[in-house]
């Protein structure tokens, strides 16, 4: 992580409008800002939400171009969205938890006003948060998704095991029976990948890690690899459908011979973090880690 510090004059606020009290969240926040004698500036959607003119307010990409930091309010998928929206701005973005878990959105609402305290004063920190680039070879046809957490490929309505022939740097790894496979960023390994029986990784470790879901072999285990690898999953299952999802969000449908080609994005997105805040200490306050007194 790169410390900096710099004069935030413009504040884009992005907001999931399904979460209960974000209205009240946002105007607290709008309040805020210009009490700072700094300018809110808002994504089209979180406008339309307030019930403000949305010809003044600005897509996500424009938001990024046009602010010097932005404010997300909401759950990880609403962080999730938004970091593959902006993608390779050199904005960063902070999350305020109007969700549940959230390890992307780790300001509470109850600390939002120290929270922009330390943002005035120049106390953060910015780490970038790699990307995952996945492309689809569908019957011939090719599409590329995006991802911050992960890419899942997993089974359809049918209850029975999918095969995936998975390869990295062009050597086979093996071949998978199993529910389904992820392929999960540094950031992303707190998600489905824990979950699944993934190891939790540092988000600045060079790393990806390959976690099979519900494998039929039980001496198949999660595999890491480096983050510059490509890693490339085939589906060979006979007469199954699959999917494969960034995200959870983006979902794009595999049938026999389909593939995913897994590698690092040449875009990342710039996460904020706090002074006095960490990953450990988000760990340890998000899965309820009290240790033991000796």
């Amino acid at each position: 992580m790169k410390k900096i510090a710099t004069s935030i004059r413009r504040v884009g606020l992005i907001a999931n409008p399904e979460k209960p009290d974000v209205v009240r969240l946002v105007h607290r926040a709008q309040r805020l800002v210009a009490a700072a004698r700094r300018t809110a500036v808002f994504e089209t959607n979180t406008a339309a939400m307030l019930g403000m003119p949305v010809k003044k307010a600005c897509s996500m990409p424009e938001l990024a171009a046009n602010t010097d930091v932005i404010l997300v309010f909401g759950g990880d998928g609403t962080m999730l969205k938004a970091a593959r929206e902006i993608a390779g701005s050199a904005t960063p973005v902070l999350g305020i938890n109007a969700g549940h878990l959230g390890f992307l959105t780790a300001v509470s609402p109850n600390h939002l006003q120290a929270a922009l305290h330390r943002l005035w004063e120049g106390r953060f920190q910015v780490e970038e948060r790699a990307l995952l680039e996945g492309v689809v070879c569908h019957g011939g046809d090719h599409s590329s998704l995006l991802a911050l957490n992960d890419f899942v490929l997993s089974r359809g309505l049918t209850s029975r095991l999918i095969e995936l022939e998975v390869r990295v740097n062009d050597v086979l790894l093996t071949r998978y029976r199993c529910d389904g496979f992820i392929a999960s960023s540094p950031t992303g390994s707190t998600a489905y990948s824990l979950a699944a029986g993934g190891a939790i990784v540092s988000p600045d470790t060079e790393a990806l890690t390959l976690t099979p879901i519900c494998p039929h072999t039980l001496s198949i285990r999660p595999v890491v690899v480096n983050l510059a690898s490509t890693v490339e999953v085939k589906l060979v299952s006979s007469r199954l459908l699959a999917t494969v999802a960034a995200d959870g969000q983006q979902q794009v449908e595999l049938a026999v011979g389909d593939t995913v080609t897994i590698r690092r994005s040449a875009r990342s997105v710039r996460m904020l973090q706090l002074e006095g805040s960490n990953f450990f200490s988000t760990l340890r306050l998000k899965l309820g880690w009290s240790g033991s007194n000796l």
